[in-house]
């Protein structure tokens, strides 16, 4: 028998109001039964009766159950457990007060105890209590299961919001003006070689998931692609840019020159001014003196001049790569091994949202030397104006030979 969630719902909407307690359990327990398999759950969603209850009414169904003048009133039947046992909740509130974590104050509390031991626990103490109460009971008193949320940052650097606001003011200012404005950042690096694992789930054949190795050990001979992302905060799009070398300042400059000469230029034909947000370290980190050369270079080639604006240390999930391209791109690629660069890049380049979020991707085989110094003579020599506020978070570029305004 085939019938709609919808169908279902309307069906059991029309017809409750009309039976007594015991007529809607039997007839939850004839549709259930008729269903077939997976009939007790659908019912459940469908009623919002308890399964319980629908459970009871099937096996009245099974037997045999008929006709009967006895009508239970409303609310009868055997007296809440809470009621009957009057400090049933204060324990059970005890035993999971000590662990719980998060705001006192807060409406929503959650425990990391398993129902299975709390209730051994009030049993211990003299209460008669299933596991499957105990959950009911947390759920009524505001607790839930959770898992842990990454929200500390260590130590907070004073001018923190005042960084955050500064860099809001720029890049509003920017977008207004019709100017580019990205957001660039190194995603975790991702193995390339073999069946190995990575996290999430996709909808495959019943019983057939995708065969991947048990051990997933750091090996140096394993290759690695170093996808690097570039958003454009204006038009909702992204670039990617799957490295097969080392994460240098080289490798990152590089990817934003290929999303402009790809991209960028299209989208900005007469853009004198480029402004560009980024983390605190890393590859386009504010002490990366790599990254000002290269920048620096690429300066000169565009004739664009480049502002800078990073992000205070510790705070990096706050930069919009992180949350406008790279967690969809980790969500279209879940639950697929990354055989090849070829892979990663077709993953990435397959993204898109509900928001009309496009992404590019290519592979970039070159080779990038580790180590380079810059020495202070150099960098000296590159022609960087340092902002008055925190001129080591925010600086502008310029091409030589240029007065671009900044």
């Amino acid at each position: 028998m085939e019938l709609s969630e919808e169908g279902l719902e309307s069906f059991f909407s029309f017809m409750k109001p009309l039976l007594d307690e015991r007529q809607r359990r039997l007839m939850a327990g004839a549709m259930a039964r008729a269903l077939g398999r997976g009939g007790q759950k659908a019912v459940v969603a469908a009623s919002k009766m308890s399964s319980r209850t629908v459970l009871d009414g099937t096996k009245a169904v099974d037997a045999g159950a008929g006709p009967s003048d006895r009508v239970r009133r409303e609310g009868g039947g055997r007296p809440r457990l809470i009621d009957t046992d009057p400090n049933l909740l204060s324990n059970l509130d005890d035993l999971v007060s000590p662990e719980a974590r998060g705001d006192p104050m807060s409406t929503l509390r959650w425990t990391l105890k398993s129902t299975r031991q709390l209730a051994k626990a009030l049993t211990d103490m003299g209460h008669q209590v299933s596991s499957w109460t105990v959950g009911q009971l947390l759920h009524q008193m505001g607790y839930s299961l959770q898992s842990t949320a990454k929200q500390l940052e260590g130590t907070q650097h004073p001018d923190r919001d005042a960084q955050f606001r500064h860099i809001d003011q720029e890049a509003t200012a920017r977008l207004a003006a019709g100017e580019p404005v990205i957001s660039v950042d190194t995603k975790k690096k991702e193995l390339v070689v073999g069946k190995k694992a990575n996290g999430g789930k996709e909808w495959q054949p019943q019983g057939s998931p995708e065969k991947v190795d048990v051990h997933d050990f750091p090996d140096p001979e394993v290759p690695k692609a170093v996808p690097y992302g570039i958003y454009d905060i204006a038009n909702n799009e992204g670039w990617m840019e799957v490295g097969s070398d080392h994460d240098t300042g080289a490798f990152a400059v590089n990817a934003i020159r290929r999303w402009w000469e790809t991209m960028g230029t299209a989208r900005y034909p007469d853009a004198r001014r480029l402004m560009i947000t980024a983390d605190g370290g890393g590859s386009n980190g504010y002490r990366n003196r790599l990254w000002k050369r290269e920048l620096s270079r690429f300066s000169n080639e565009t004739g664009l001049a480049i502002t800078v604006c990073h992000y205070p240390p510790g705070t990096s999930k706050f930069n919009k790569v992180e949350h406008r391209l790279f967690s969809f791109i980790t969500i279209n690629w879940r639950g697929r091994p990354h055989t090849s660069y070829r892979t990663i890049v077709e993953l990435a380049a397959a993204t898109t949202t509900a928001t009309g979020l496009k992404v590019r991707a290519e592979w970039d085989d070159a080779v990038y030397e580790k180590g380079i110094k810059i020495p202070d003579k150099e960098l000296k020599a590159l022609p960087i104006e340092y902002a008055d506020w925190h001129g080591e978070w925010n600086y502008t570029v310029k091409p030589e030979s240029s007065d671009a305004s900044t």
